[in-house]
């Protein structure tokens, strides 16, 4: 059994969704964990528990942070965590609940596991993943748009979405 120690210094979650059509705005949850268990060596034995803090949003922007906080979008006063529990890891995929604003849904995104490398600052072993994937947030409760003049809407139904986490391991 592997120990594994999140990283939070050296992770990030990133988003993306499309604007008023042409344009795509970005941001990232500043707060979360990941809590891993299993064995570095048979990915398909590893079990990930991902908690993130709504309200750790950021956009770049305080009014546009605070909006996404409101019932509008994240409603962080009333839902304090979004999770994601997962079922099947492998080389190239992981499967899991996601749980958005009391809403849990079965989705699978994509892994590319980077190895074990050693920190030669410390000596540490280290590992890390890529998760990539997207969500159609309208499935999650999140369904705040407005019409344009022009056609279209002001926001994309899809959020895409990038974690890079990193471990510290120890057998």
């Amino acid at each position: 059994m592997t120990q594994f120690t999140f990283d939070q210094a050296h992770s990030d979650l990133d988003f993306q969704i499309k604007h008023l059509m042409v344009s795509r705005t970005k941001g990232s949850f500043d707060n979360f964990a990941v809590n891993v268990e299993g064995d570095i060596n048979d990915l398909s034995t590893l079990q990930a528990t991902v908690t993130i803090d709504p309200a750790s949003i950021n956009t770049g922007n305080e009014d546009r942070d605070n909006h996404l906080r409101s019932g509008d979008f994240f409603a962080t006063e009333e839902f304090n965590a979004i999770t994601f529990v997962t079922k099947k890891v492998n080389e190239d995929s992981v499967t899991g609940d996601l749980t958005i604003k009391g809403v849990t849904r079965e989705e699978t995104f994509d892994v590319e596991f980077n190895g074990v490398s050693k920190n030669p600052l410390d000596g540490s072993q280290v590992t890390g993943f890529i998760v990539t994937g997207k969500v159609n947030r309208e499935d999650y409760d999140i369904t705040f748009n407005q019409a344009l003049e022009t056609g279209g809407v002001m926001l994309g139904k899809d959020v895409k979405f990038e974690a890079s986490v990193e471990f510290v391991v120890a057998d």
